[in-house]
């Protein structure tokens, strides 16, 4: 038995096909989880999911669903509940990004940004909260990011807005939902190795890797393992937080 209870847990990972999602998802699977592995990627979920159910552990189950569809959240939601029987723990990693500099975003990329990177998030949380309030130990974890609490470095302020507004949505849910027993938190990762980054050239890498104390990138499973953490049954006391995963990038 680990030191973590996870095993035997039903959870919903959004952005899962991929980065930070997949590496929870993987993490939480290897771990006893039951796991839907959300993403608008098919091809590559299917084979993503049989990868994991072939090495073992807890079931991983693919779920397409666009996130910036409200009619397609609320389909998953209930496919991935009846699935498994319920649902104790939702991962919203669903996420785009841009580097685009302030006088160069256009209308368009500000709101595809924010429908699924935020509100996308808000309205899992909303169609989920049926199903979590039935669980034992029901969690919500949002991945929002450093940039969100410092305005972005290299990411285009759609990205900081959409980031930012995940930890507001973070600590309101907080406030609202505990008296229902549901925990609400977030992580913030600085920069981390996975496919959303190709966006970077290697100068603006090379700066993101001086601004961090550790020196390096982070992995998406130094990101998945705080996650687990926050989704297991020992993190009942914890609520509300955003929680730092970014090798000390977050302090300059």
């Amino acid at each position: 038995m680990g030191f973590l209870t996870l095993e035997g847990r039903v959870a919903m990972v959004t952005g899962a096909a991929q980065g930070i999602g997949f590496h929870t998802a993987r993490m939480m699977c290897r771990n006893g989880m039951k796991t839907a592995l959300v993403d608008m990627n098919g091809e590559k979920l299917e084979k993503m999911a049989a990868g994991l159910n072939a090495s073992g552990g807890a079931e991983a189950f693919p779920l397409v669903c666009d996130v910036s569809d409200h009619a397609s959240i609320g389909r998953a939601v209930e496919a991935a509940a009846e699935r498994f029987g319920g649902l104790d723990v939702l991962v919203n990693g669903a996420g785009i990004l841009s580097a685009a500099k302030i006088p160069e975003i256009q209308l368009e990329e500000w709101e595809k940004i924010l429908k699924v990177n935020l509100t996308g998030s808000f309205f899992m949380i909303q169609k989920a909260l049926p199903y979590l309030t039935k669980s034992k130990h029901p969690r919500i974890i949002n991945i929002a990011s450093v940039a969100g609490r410092m305005g972005g470095v290299g990411n285009s302020m759609s990205y900081a807005a959409s980031k930012g507004g995940m930890i507001a949505i973070t600590r309101g849910c907080a406030r609202h939902l505990g008296p229902l027993g549901i925990t609400v938190n977030a992580v913030c990762p600085g920069p981390t190795r996975t496919p959303i980054m190709d966006a970077y050239t290697a100068e603006q890498m090379k700066i993101l890797e001086g601004q961090n104390v550790l020196g390096r990138i982070g992995e998406s499973d130094d990101v998945a393992a705080g996650i687990c953490y926050l989704a297991s049954e020992e993190a009942g006391y914890v609520t509300g937080i955003a929680l730092d995963i970014n090798g000390g990038f977050w302090m300059g």
